[in-house]
């Protein structure tokens, strides 16, 4: 993807550099059996959205007590990741101004989301994280956490890698808070609470409706793809469908227990997002087949 890098970091806060208070995530050690690499399983439950905080009142595998991330950036002359930092921050902005321009569009005002860049493990305002929950979005501060580690663990344990891959990460993690803004997150919480029996149709519903989001924006920077990169993208989508995380896992696929979709689910949403580029073609809740 061609992009520029010198993008605004006024809604980024980089804590890379340490410094802020840890509480260290205490059900997820950093480094541990529950890392990442090591647990496939754990991926299926968390991966994009089920540790995004949207469908849940606290995240699984959050400590309740923590409070916001503080800290310090990591100089950029000594920063091993600042190209992918700077990327990120780059598609970050993009992906926000288009919701902007949207939700303008429409009469509504937007209120952008903060981008929050840790490396181990953070304190959010749903809780203390590690980087074994995977990239998330926490809606009592309406932040978007991202490990810039998990890049390369997208690469080696999904075989998912590239930087339009990486895009549609973060692009999807925004779409958590556009329903957040939308009051759809609200409503999937409500239906966790009243109606359990439909607590995963729900959660599924909202993932593939983020999907889709990530899909919308990606249909307006088609200009600046290069060769590959819509392949990436799909490829990524597919990589962290329920029934592949659980099949890699050595477990039996078990379609009541998803929470996020099947791989051609992600795939489908995404690319209807793509192609139709409307936020109202979006909406899987109204949607009988998915």
């Amino acid at each position: 993807m061609r992009w520029k890098r010198g993008a605004s970091t006024k809604d980024v806060i980089d804590v890379r550099g340490g410094g802020g208070s840890r509480r260290g995530g205490a059900a997820l050690p950093v480094g541990g059996g529950l890392g990442v690499v090591g647990v496939i399983v754990f991926l299926a439950i968390q991966l994009l959205g089920g540790g995004s905080g949207a469908a849940f009142d606290i995240p699984a595998g959050f400590d309740g007590g923590a409070q916001a991330p503080s800290g310090r950036p990591i100089p950029a002359g000594q920063d091993p990741d600042r190209d992918l930092k700077d990327f990120s921050v780059y598609v970050f902005n993009d992906v926000q101004s288009t919701w902007a321009r949207t939700f303008r569009a429409q009469g509504q005002p937007y209120e952008n989301a903060k981008l929050v860049l840790y490396r181990g493990d953070v304190d959010t305002a749903c809780g203390s994280a590690t980087s074994a929950v995977g990239p998330f979005y926490c809606p009592r501060d309406r932040y978007v956490y991202l490990d810039l580690s998990f890049y390369r663990d997208m690469e080696r344990q999904l075989r998912a890698g590239g930087d339009f891959a990486w895009a549609y990460v973060i692009a999807h993690e925004v779409g958590h808070h556009v329903q957040e803004q939308l009051g759809t997150s609200d409503e999937v919480n409500r239906i966790r609470q009243s109606e359990p029996d439909r607590a995963n149709e729900a959660s599924v519903r909202l993932e593939l409706q983020a999907d889709c989001y990530a899909g919308v924006w990606a249909s307006t920077v088609f200009d600046d793809l290069e060769s590959g990169d819509l392949d990436e993208a799909l490829a990524a989508s597919e990589a962290v469908g329920d029934d592949r995380l659980q099949q890699q896992a050595g477990q039996e696929i078990n379609p009541d227990s998803f929470t996020h979709g099947s791989s051609a689910q992600r795939r489908a949403w995404f690319e209807r997002g793509r192609e139709r580029g409307e936020p109202a073609d979006c909406d899987t809740f109204a949607a009988e087949d998915l």
